[in-house]
């Protein structure tokens, strides 16, 4: 029996791009759900305090920081009621700072690889941070993860959430522009996350924001996700070269490992000897979903852990799911609660466009011009 079955809805970013003062949330019952607490979570070096907001609605639990607009953890019931904390994460703000898994980080200004990483823009070439090899990747060595974001809580009707605030100056890590960044975290009456996306430019730039969630439905540090099921609404995927950088072409998954049409446990196929998982150690991939771009989130990927019977269902405006199967935790890194996450621990589901699009041409554009806004939502319903 499904429990908390989840409508997918969307909606876009309000308008108002500029940050406001904040103030610290209460426990005071809103209608269908908890207004946001906020509390103390630590300090960086230089003093700067980071915080953590508690969300709670239609049965999903939320925790937020405002370093990185890191999820910290996501809790859902079980078949039995039983809740877990379905997403990697750290215990203190150190662990944040120091490492770069990105758990449970808001990714930009560009999401995944761009080539070597370099663009040419309206004729004027752009060298950008270099952080994966020769490649950047999710923008650069201090990306979007790594800044502290002005957080705002608000109750609307029976859904809560925060508003994230971020400004990237002009020539942060090699991007042109200032952008103006607005991300929103909604929990809805049924429990779903919503993201809206938001960002302007005085500048001619790229972007491509994303959420770099790690899942693991059967609860973080409970070990392989190879016995998830997953389901991708793609017949194409785009290959990597060696740096895991696109070769252009939209190769058809028919045939290969990487048909995820129906629903297919992951550990199926993932140590199968296909060239591209050998290069990229499992499952790294963009798959070009068959919606394409649409106007409204429509259904792109569903997620099942048969052993507790949680599931996830995505639904994005975006042209790309960057599918990534946990293939460099290596059991180095100790997450809540004292686990110890390893290779294969858990996966990432991130809605985008397609990686290194800027020197794509045939790749869906990712150019923002002043004057126009960048906007994009994803909605992850969840059940049991």
């Amino acid at each position: 029996m499904e429990l908390n079955r989840r409508t997918v809805i969307a909606g876009a970013a309000a308008a108002g791009l500029a940050a406001t003062t904040l103030g610290t949330g209460s426990a005071e019952a809103a209608p269908g759900g908890r207004k946001p607490v906020k509390e103390l979570f630590g300090k960086l070096a230089d003093g700067t305090k980071v915080h953590r907001w508690s969300l709670e609605n239609g049965g999903t639990r939320l925790k937020v920081l405002s370093w990185g607009g890191v999820v910290q953890s996501l809790e859902l019931p079980d078949r039995h009621g039983h809740y877990a904390n379905v997403s990697l994460g750290f215990d203190n703000i150190d662990d944040y700072v120091a490492k770069t898994p990105y758990f449970g980080a808001l990714i930009g200004r560009y999401g995944n690889r761009i080539g070597k990483g370099r663009f040419t823009l309206d004729g004027t070439a752009y060298q950008l941070s270099v952080n994966d090899g020769v490649n950047s990747l999710h923008g650069g060595t201090k990306g979007f993860d790594k800044h502290v974001w002005d957080v705002e809580p608000f109750t609307k009707g029976s859904d809560v959430g925060l508003h994230l605030y971020y400004v990237s100056i002009d020539g942060e890590m090699g991007y042109p522009g200032t952008l103006r960044t607005k991300v929103t975290y909604t929990l809805t009456r049924d429990g779903d996350w919503r993201i809206d996306y938001e960002a302007t430019t005085d500048k001619a730039t790229v972007v491509n924001l994303t959420s770099h969630v790690y899942w693991n439905l059967a609860g973080e540090g409970s070990g392989s996700i190879e016995n998830h099921e997953l389901t991708i609404a793609a017949s194409r995927y785009t290959p990597t070269d060696s740096g895991l950088i696109p070769t252009g072409e939209l190769a058809k998954v028919s045939g290969t490992p990487f048909d995820f049409r129906r629903a297919k446990a992951i550990g199926r196929d993932i140590r199968a000897a296909h060239p591209q998982q050998v290069t990229a150690k499992g499952y790294d991939h963009n798959w070009a979903l068959d919606k394409g771009i649409t106007a409204r989130p429509e259904h792109v990927a569903t997620l099942r852990d048969p052993s507790s019977g949680r599931t996830l269902s995505i639904a994005s405006d975006q042209p790309g799911l960057q599918f990534y199967s946990g293939n460099f935790l290596d059991g180095t890194l100790v997450g809540t609660g004292g686990r110890v996450y390893r290779q294969g621990d858990a996966l990432c589901l991130e809605t985008q466009h397609f990686p290194d699009s800027p020197n794509q041409p045939a790749f869906p554009s990712t150019v923002l011009r002043p004057g126009r806004t960048y906007r994009t939502s994803t909605v992850h319903s969840f059940g049991s």
